[in-house]
């Protein structure tokens, strides 16, 4: 592990590296279940971040049948169907395109706000950038649960959307993998930019 002995984080290292450091993406897992009560800490956890008025509008399908799997498995691209196959759980997360029917609820001190997103083509664009930004918060939420993610877009999204979410008013962005790391789960860690390379400050 990682030792931080003065930083202005307030995470502890041990944090630091579950969430950041240590973590990588998982490409194998273990035959572990993921449990009921191990994805509802990760929804009970990462609900809470922050989205554009609160809209929320990622959506969420997790795959752990069989029948689900072989549904699943032929519309991931050719790289990630064994991997997909064996993992014991898979998230499809989709952007809800009519999120705004759940603005009077979600941010009520503002009786317009549905109002705001009468164009289609609008809302579809707020949808997927805020649940871009949920996809990020899911990663970190089952980190956090001790499991190990594998974020995917190799797939025919748009038939997996149609699926997973016949009513045709949900788009898939990714898929992720997720359970306990198998012990060839991860390839060498890659690169980082550095501060200097990507932060200006003026």
């Amino acid at each position: 592990m990682t030792t931080v002995n003065e930083t202005p984080l307030v995470l502890d290292a041990e944090a630091q590296d579950l969430l950041f450091r240590e973590a990588r993406t998982a490409n194998a897992f273990t035959d572990e279940p993921v449990t009921d009560e191990q994805i509802q800490a990760i929804f009970e956890l990462v609900k809470w971040a922050p989205t554009a008025l609160n809209s929320q509008p990622l959506r969420v399908v997790i795959v752990r049948s069989e029948e689900a799997k072989a549904r699943l498995v032929p519309l991931m691209a050719e790289g990630n169907q064994a991997k997909t196959q064996a993992a014991p759980a898979t998230a499809l997360l989709a952007a809800d395109v009519d999120f705004h029917d759940e603005l009077p609820q979600l941010f009520p001190h503002f009786p317009g706000a549905r109002d705001m997103f009468s164009d289609e083509a609008v809302r579809a664009s707020v949808a997927e950038m805020n649940t871009g930004l949920q996809i990020g918060y899911a990663v970190l939420g089952i980190r956090a649960a001790g499991l190990a993610a594998g974020p995917m877009t190799g797939m025919d999204a748009e038939a997996i959307s149609k699926e997973f979410f016949p009513d045709g008013r949900h788009r898939v962005l990714v898929a992720i993998n997720f359970g306990k790391p198998a012990e060839n789960a991860w390839y060498d860690r890659l690169p980082r930019l550095a501060f200097d390379e990507v932060v200006e400050t003026i």
